[in-house]
């Protein structure tokens, strides 16, 4: 393919689509205690961000956009660590729907990777969540640690359904945008730009994310249960979850496949 000068030495997009689909491929069929292990860390990854964010918007006197964009910014690092060192994270890996349009996997392929990747992420999430509280973290900062995460828990538990579904479907827009300037780039610096702002924006503007949330909620029932029912964190997991698959697949891999690969001519099989 000749190099567009606009691109310099990353991928052009219609790369990047075969990148994913081949991507896909791979990781629909990858070993099922491989994906585990990937999938708890990625949830552990993700976790790490979330504090690190909490941490970084507790008691700031910036003003609501900056502290916002730092916090965003601080979130960065759960991506981060998941594209560079290597993890597999539910909403990304909704991305894994281009491959199965252009009928590189089948369904049930399909399924049991989103299966496997977000019981582990849920694991990493709850496996960080019980280190967090033995590590009495919420204790940082005389207590207001531990308040900014009970105030995070609350308010997505209070979201209407609606609001919660759509935060989900943008948020993973986002996400997935990430993922796929990511896989735009050659180094490890190209990846981390990449998904940068992608990233900030999703945390700042309050979209929600399926895998953090399985973080913010367990651990704000444990510092307040009262005030965050399992019913009410459930139905926000599930409706934000549902969003995440939306935004993923129809507006990102259903778009960019239908851009470049909808004629299964550059299909990577064929």
């Amino acid at each position: 393919m000749d190099r567009d000068p606009l691109f310099g030495d990353a991928y052009q997009p219609r790369e990047i689509a075969h990148r994913v689909t081949h991507m896909g491929v791979a990781k629909a069929r990858g070993d099922a205690l491989t994906l585990l292990v990937l999938a708890t860390l990625a949830g552990a990854f993700i976790s790490l961000g979330a504090l690190f964010f909490a941490v970084v918007v507790t008691g700031s006197e910036l003003g609501f956009g900056i502290t916002r964009l730092l916090g965003g910014l601080s979130f960065c690092l759960g991506l981060a660590l998941v594209v560079v060192a290597g993890a597999e994270l539910f909403t990304g890996n909704n991305l894994l729907a281009m491959a199965w349009a252009s009928g590189e996997i089948r369904g049930h392929e399909l399924l049991r990777n989103w299966g496997l990747v977000y019981l582990g992420n849920v694991l990493g999430c709850l496996g960080t969540v019980v280190l967090a509280v033995s590590a009495d973290l919420a204790a940082l900062g005389d207590g207001s640690l531990g308040e900014t995460l009970r105030e995070i828990a609350l308010a997505k538990v209070a979201l209407g359904p609606m609001a919660a579904f759509v935060r989900g479907i943008l948020c993973n827009v986002l996400v997935c945008l990430a993922v796929w300037l990511a896989m735009g780039g050659h180094s490890v610096t190209d990846k981390l730009l990449g998904l940068l702002l992608p990233i900030s924006a999703f945390v700042a503007l309050g979209f929600e994310h399926s895998v953090a949330n399985w973080f913010f909620l367990p651990m704000g029932f444990w510092l307040a249960p009262q005030g965050i029912g399992v019913a009410g964190a459930l139905l926000n997991l599930g409706l934000v979850t549902a969003g995440n698959i939306v935004g993923g697949t129809l507006l990102v891999a259903g778009v960019y496949w239908l851009a470049y690969l909808r004629d299964g001519q550059d299909s990577p099989g064929r």
